[in-house]
């Protein structure tokens, strides 16, 4: 393994577990059995680190989300806010074989990402891969035409908390279903139970 990859192999799995503000350098370097230096050289700054580890998984999601998404959008048929957030499934859980347990170490890094208020990651995402975004917000729109920019704002930044919120604690609720409900769900099993009730969020009725 070259030393970019065994540095950003373990910059992902301290980044989901103890967040980006929680983790340094030396941690990493720890981890990855190299010095500073080779950090400093492949990288430049724990900025640009963060960026590299989220590019390797939105190299491999975004085609396939943006695909998905513009499927919806360029039918002639009206897609159901259930069909808008069932196309992220396939692509989320395609990182699974990108990575071992690639799609909930994402979604944590992506969770990571609001929690720990790195905004520019946020806007590193959202310009770097616009046609996802694009795509997304379009698809919501043509299932829901009513909605306004600033109600689509609200409702979209409220899916977000709950994805993060619940994504963040997936290996928990994994637990409490297997030991509350006898219930064997793994990361696929989440994102299902989610999908309809943040579906229904957005499609909430317009308060005037």
């Amino acid at each position: 393994m070259s030393t970019k990859n065994k540095i950003l192999d373990a910059a992902e799995v301290l980044f989901s577990d103890k967040g980006f503000n929680g983790t340094s350098l030396r941690e990493i370097t720890s981890q990855a059995e190299v010095n500073l230096a080779a950090v400093n050289y492949h990288f430049g700054s724990k900025k640009e680190l963060i960026k590299a580890v989220m590019s390797r998984y939105m190299n491999e999601l975004s085609p396939r989300l943006e695909s998905a998404l513009g499927t919806l959008c360029s039918d002639e048929a009206k897609p159901s806010l259930i069909n808008v957030f069932s196309a992220f499934l396939e692509p989320l859980l395609h990182l699974n074989t990108f990575k071992d347990n690639g799609t909930s170490i994402f979604l944590q890094l992506l969770g990571r990402g609001y929690t720990d208020s790195q905004g520019f990651l946020r806007w590193f995402l959202t310009t770097q891969y616009p046609n996802v975004f694009t795509n997304f917000t379009n698809a919501v729109h043509k299932a829901y035409p009513e909605l306004s920019a600033e109600e689509m704002f609200w409702r979209l930044h409220f899916t977000m908390g709950t994805i993060v919120f619940t994504m963040s604690s997936s290996d928990a609720l994994i637990d409490i279903a297997l030991n509350d409900f006898d219930r064997q769900v793994d990361i696929a099993g989440v994102i299902k139970q989610v999908i309809p009730y943040v579906a229904a969020g957005v499609a909430a009725p317009i308060v005037k």
